[in-house]
């Protein structure tokens, strides 16, 4: 039984210490640089980035509310019949 504790105890032990062990493995850059971009492709991404501004100032700004329950209610609260009383307390006074 002792022994079945004992490796119970390391498993766990081994489960929390573990991955904050992997964090400290060496430093490795996983990506690669990137190789830069001709001039070519330089110039066809501004012309890309230039149409995409041009069509979203096409978009026309949205003047409908996205509110389906908005014609339903009202603007002002709604007002109570009888003023609220304040609540008291029932039970003993001491605790």
């Amino acid at each position: 039984m002792r022994i079945l504790s004992a490796a119970a105890a390391v498993a766990l032990l081994a489960g929390l210490v573990g991955p904050a062990y992997a964090q400290e493995a060496p430093h490795i850059n996983m990506m690669p640089e990137l190789p830069s971009k001709t001039p070519e492709e330089k110039e066809a991404d501004a012309i890309k980035d230039k149409a995409y501004k041009e069509s979203l100032r096409k978009i026309p700004n949205a003047t409908v509310s996205n509110d389906p329950w908005g014609n339903v209610r009202t603007a002002e609260p709604p007002k109570s019949a009888a003023p609220a009383k304040p609540r008291t307390k029932t039970g003993s006074a001491a605790n």
